[in-house]
């Protein structure tokens, strides 16, 4: 989507996973034929199909992997397993030893959406949703790339105007293993005044310098703009973050543009001028908040991928939700996870030119004005399922 696709070009034994100075963030540009002896060969894939609409979207995003794998020659082995509500269901946590250690076999996990409503009440620890962050701390996949790049076909899809989105290219850069989503002390409590809750947000500088290093890398490849994204007007640890990222910018970034921006500040300029933004980076919570809105630019949540990356096993995931309200009616919109295998083929497998056939692919039945009802806004296109979606894919991709 909105990144370039380059190769690396050599790996080293401080950087196992060959990614160069992005340290397995993958920021590709268009020498994609370099190094062409370090491209994966054959691929593993732990195949999580998550909640809700989730193997839907899953089956549709398979098809289109093994096509894609057959295509371009690359050998492909996945195995599915289950985790969040799948698993409790099944009487399991919600990460079961067995998921985990296929994940830990594996090169890339492709992992559905999870959650379910009818565990909203759970305690913490047993919520289904506690499996991917179990996933993201036990791999440190510290970064998550959320391209937002509205396809032309879409713009009308979009509830802004034209003139406001068309030509917008965005990636948020989202620090994913800290902050308020895992920061101690949480949870409930009791005293004199009664029952309450705590949540800690709780960043050290090293862990504000390493995204700060992927977003200024992200740049260098881009147009040369970072914003980061902060409420150092009101807590101490963005104070933190701003001076870290500041820093870090002065010692080895000058050559990028920086500009830090309050974070309410952010999700209005995101939406009155959405092309003023290259990279965007922020926290936990807040890199999760500015990607619900990035989706609206889209036209859908259903449109946007991601990639989580760090030190162990990349997770590649869509944006939205397990979506409960239309499980089963064919109404989802499998194009984010489809887009999700496009971003799985050029991190985890180093096949670039996997991704950008998949991401043509999609285009193409878009311009042909094949439409999932998130999607339909307009006359004339073709209203389609889940499935029939998935076909049109795969009919351009093969």
């Amino acid at each position: 989507m909105a990144l370039k696709r380059v190769k690396e070009e050599s790996y080293s034994a401080g950087d196992p996973m060959g990614l160069g100075e992005l340290g397995g963030f993958g920021v590709y540009a268009e020498d994609a034929d370099k190094s062409a002896e370090y491209r994966m060969k054959d691929l593993r894939v732990a195949v999580i199909p998550g909640d809700g609409i989730g193997p839907e979207i899953t089956d549709s995003a398979v098809a289109v992997m093994q096509a894609a794998a057959k295509k371009f020659g690359l050998g492909l082995s996945h195995d599915s397993a289950p985790a969040a509500a799948a698993a409790v269901d099944l009487g399991l946590p919600p990460l079961p030893d067995e998921t985990l250690k296929l994940c830990r076999e594996s090169d890339a996990i492709l992992c559905g959406p999870f959650g379910d409503p009818r565990w909203d009440n759970a305690p913490p620890a047993e919520r289904p949703e506690r499996a991917k962050l179990t996933l993201r701390k036990t791999f440190d996949l510290y970064a998550n790339l959320r391209p937002v790049k509205p396809v032309p076909a879409l713009i009308e899809s979009s509830p802004l105007k034209r003139e406001l989105i068309e030509g917008t290219d965005i990636l948020i850069v989202r620090e994913l293993t800290g902050g308020l989503y895992f920061s101690e002390p949480r949870g409930y409590f009791e005293d004199e005044k009664g029952r309450y809750g705590v949540n800690t947000m709780n960043y050290h500088a090293w862990e504000v310098d390493r995204i700060g290093k992927v977003a200024f890398e992200a740049a260098r490849l881009r147009r040369k703009r970072v914003h980061s994204a902060d409420k150092a007007n009101a807590l101490e640890v963005m104070q933190l973050w701003r001076e870290t990222i500041q820093k870090l910018h002065d010692a080895d970034y000058a050559d990028i543009a920086l500009k830090h921006i309050f974070i309410d500040n952010c999700c209005m300029q995101l939406v009155s001028s959405p092309k003023d933004f290259d990279v965007v980076v922020a926290g936990n919570m807040f890199g999760d908040i500015l990607s619900d809105i990035g989706a609206q630019l889209t036209g859908s949540l259903g449109m946007l991928p991601s990639a989580s990356l760090g030190e162990g096993v990349p997770l590649f995931e869509p944006v939205h939700g397990s979506a409960p309200d239309i499980t089963g009616t064919g109404k989802a919109n499998p194009l984010a996870m489809i887009l999700t295998v496009g971003m799985l083929f050029t991190h985890a497998a180093k096949r670039p030119e996997i991704g950008e056939a998949i991401d043509n692919a999609v285009a193409k039945a878009l311009e042909e004005g094949y439409r999932t009802a998130d999607i339909n806004r307009g006359n004339g296109f073709k209203l389609v399922n889940c499935k029939e979606m998935g076909d049109a894919v795969l009919k351009h991709l093969q």
